[in-house]
């Protein structure tokens, strides 16, 4: 299987603002770019997933109908991670020793009461491993930079834990649009 991984366009928020799983629109013409690019790449026979956030969701609805009218398979386990009362907060107003106890645990650690590396990281794995079950040939991903690292890190096999630790703290920082090619 060779596994397409998407990112989403830059949505319409302002710059250093903390917004894992709301609800962000992208720009119709950041979205029309995006497209174009993938739509020379993607094979014409990949089978789409994507979060259903309209982030993703709206650049999946373009590919699908640029891609032979391929139906989309919307998958919350691909949503962004959950900062709770973090979400939509400037980076600068979060309580500095809020972010330091993520630190000193960003496996485990619930930033803003949300979702952990750890709660994501296993949502994650649930989706890649039923992925594995199936027997599709090309598949492609809409989903987010978190989703991302937490899907190469499946590919490592490594517990759980120490999965998420790594998707954490991968270097590779995701560009709006780009894609990552894996080979499973």
């Amino acid at each position: 299987m060779r596994l397409y991984l998407v990112r989403h366009p830059e949505p319409v928020i302002k710059p250093d603002t903390c917004y894992g799983s709301s609800d962000l629109s992208v720009t119709p013409e950041q979205c029309d770019r995006v497209s174009a690019a993938l739509l020379s790449t993607l094979p014409n026979d990949a089978v789409l997933f994507s979060s259903p956030l309209r982030r993703c969701a709206e650049l999946a609805a373009k590919l699908a109908f640029g891609l032979d009218q391929r139906p989309v398979m919307f998958d919350e386990r691909l949503a962004e991670m959950h900062f709770g009362r973090w979400e939509l907060r400037p980076w600068s107003e979060i309580p500095r020793a809020e972010i330091e106890a993520w630190v000193k645990d960003v496996v485990t650690y619930r930033p803003g009461g949300g979702e952990s590396v750890l709660q994501m990281a296993a949502r994650v794995r649930d989706f890649h491993d039923e992925l594995l079950r199936s027997e599709h040939e090309n598949v492609a991903v809409i989903c987010h930079a978190g989703t991302i690292r937490m899907l190469m890190g499946c590919q490592r096999g490594l517990p759980l834990a120490e999965m998420a630790r790594y998707a954490a703290q991968i270097r590779h920082k995701v560009a709006f649009g780009e894609v990552i090619l894996l080979d499973i």
